[in-house]
């Protein structure tokens, strides 16, 4: 075999590999296809746990409700899933695909809100092309019983609703556990100022945006720029004492990070004028921040973090968010391995 058809096979070995090492790290553990309930309108009741819609429709996801009978209908609609989540499940880090849905959705668990896309009307913006995927706190979750998910969605025209996809509970594997899951709503705002950063700054005025997320899925399309996301915490009981990281997953695209007014790390270089702040791969590299020792105090706590987006996509947009011991987490990296290159395998090295 010549040098140059060894290099091509190895190289498609080598990426067939890390394909198939991709895909092992989720497994779906609930296949949620089939028939849901599903009743055109919008009330929100329609997301609680204990409503009563055995008298809705019946119809099958995932397909666009225009295939279904419901052809021509524009407008808003509700989908619920009645399904038992076994105890092995328990203490897994769990995601919900919901694949592509047409075009705004809002999505609960049990009753509460655990993910969003696209932003509703009158500011409506659709996320018809972005893919659902939806961390599933345990604490929401009702074990070895019966759990309600609900969708409300929104369609402006053409298909509507969960249209496509494999959708279903995925475990996903080889993951940072959080002791304390701060995936969710956050307080946020587009702008900068440096006020933003304080312990006692009032927020109450912000918008709320799922995290994590790209706020362009979330009702903020084309802004690049300086935004805020802002959470207040109280540090259990069993953490006290504990020296702890602050896992920020992925941000796009720099960022700067406080606890009660203190920066505790940043990736990235923000220059005082913003024509001047350059981007490179920022984004893709993994948020953790160790905390000073007894800068988390006893009762509330608030972490706020300073965004920069050069251009596209933007936000804190994957995760683990949450607080990690130092232990765990430095457990954690040492045992990932460090792949080897295609030219690691080429030259033995």
């Amino acid at each position: 075999m010549s040098f140059i058809k060894k290099i091509l096979l190895l190289s498609i070995i080598t990426f067939t590999s890390s394909q198939n090492l991709f895909a092992r790290d989720w497994e779906r553990i609930l296949n949620l296809k089939g028939l849901w309930k599903f009743s055109i309108g919008d009330d929100k009741q329609w997301s609680l746990p204990n409503y009563k819609d055995k008298s809705w429709e019946e119809i099958k996801v995932p397909s666009p409700w225009e295939d279904q009978g419901f052809y021509g209908y524009d407008g808003y609609a509700w989908y619920r899933k009645h399904f038992f989540c076994p105890n092995d499940l328990k203490g897994k880090s769990i995601f919900l695909f919901l694949g592509y849905i047409d075009d705004v959705d809002e999505v609960y668990l049990n009753g509460t809100p655990i993910g969003a896309s696209g932003s509703f009307p009158p500011e409506y913006n659709t996320a018809y092309s972005a893919f659902r995927k939806y961390y599933v706190p345990n604490y929401l979750i009702k074990f070895n019983s019966e759990n309600v998910l609900a969708v409300r969605v929104y369609d402006a025209q053409l298909g509507g609703g969960i249209v496509n996809g494999d959708i279903g509970f995925y475990y996903q594997t080889n993951v940072l556990q959080a002791d304390v899951v701060l995936e969710g709503m956050w307080k946020f705002k587009t702008g900068d100022e440096n006020e933003w950063k304080g312990a006692n700054y009032n927020d109450k005025e912000w918008s709320q945006i799922f995290v994590p997320a790209n706020w362009e899925s979330q009702g903020y399309e084309n802004y690049d720029g300086f935004a805020w996301y802002r959470k207040k915490i109280t540090l259990p009981e069993n953490l006290k004492n504990k020296k702890l990281v602050l896992m920020l997953g992925k941000i796009d695209d720099l960022d700067e990070v406080f606890i009660n007014g203190k920066m505790i790390g940043s990736t990235g270089r923000m220059q005082v004028q913003e024509n001047k702040i350059s981007v490179d791969q920022e984004y893709q590299k993994f948020r953790g921040y160790y905390i000073p020792e007894n800068l988390l105090k006893t009762g509330d706590n608030i972490i706020a973090v300073r965004v920069y987006d050069g251009w596209i996509d933007g936000g804190i947009y994957e995760g683990p968010i949450g607080l990690i011991t130092q232990d765990k987490y430095i457990k954690f990296w040492r045992s990932q391995k460090k792949s080897k290159s295609f030219w690691d395998f080429l030259f033995n090295r």
